[in-house]
């Protein structure tokens, strides 16, 4: 009975982080998208640390491939990788108020690396602490968007997930922590 749980609950866990990447297909406004949310979740729910990375990283980088690569993916990447550890400190702290702070920690932390990544990468900005300024000045907006974004669908996909797991005898103990 308890190898049906680990597969449901690992298909569980996979189908919704493939659910999540196929949202970026659809218009939406710039940078309000189910990223960090599925690398969170992934963090959060996987037991194995392996899990935790290559599932959410195949879901973002087959919708790369779909919606297009950039000079600067490898910051985006790297984003992505830390705040799934953000999720592994998340793991076995999950309350409301951890989590809206792992989903503020991580937003803070992929906007400072990305936003690094434009500077570095992009031309469009001069080599000096002022044009690293501008980058992050810049970058404001798209931060507003990814937080409003982030804190909505980790929102969702963790509350969803607790209610799955109060309504389906195979998700509620949890065997993948």
């Amino acid at each position: 009975m308890q190898s049906q749980s680990i597969k449901i609950q690992l298909l569980t866990l996979s189908s919704i982080i493939v659910v999540l990447a196929l949202f970026r297909l659809f218009p939406h406004w710039p940078n309000v998208s189910p990223v960090a949310a599925m690398a969170l979740f992934g963090g959060a729910y996987f037991a194995d640390k392996r899990l935790a990375f290559i599932v959410p990283f195949v879901a973002l980088f087959i919708s790369d491939l779909i919606i297009g690569l950039h000079n600067s993916m490898i910051f985006v990447y790297a984003g992505f990788g830390l705040t799934v550890m953000v999720g592994f400190w998340l793991k076995n702290r999950m309350t409301v108020t951890t989590t809206a702070f792992a989903v503020l920690f991580a937003s803070v932390l992929f906007f400072l690396l990305t936003n690094f990544g434009a500077w570095m990468t992009s031309g469009i900005y001069v080599k000096s602490i002022e044009g690293l300024m501008q980058a992050y000045i810049a970058g404001i907006p798209f931060f507003q968007n990814s937080l409003l974004g982030n804190g909505v669908y980790a929102g969702v996909i963790f509350g969803g997930y607790y209610l799955l797991q109060k309504n389906f005898s195979a998700l509620k103990v949890s065997v993948l922590k």
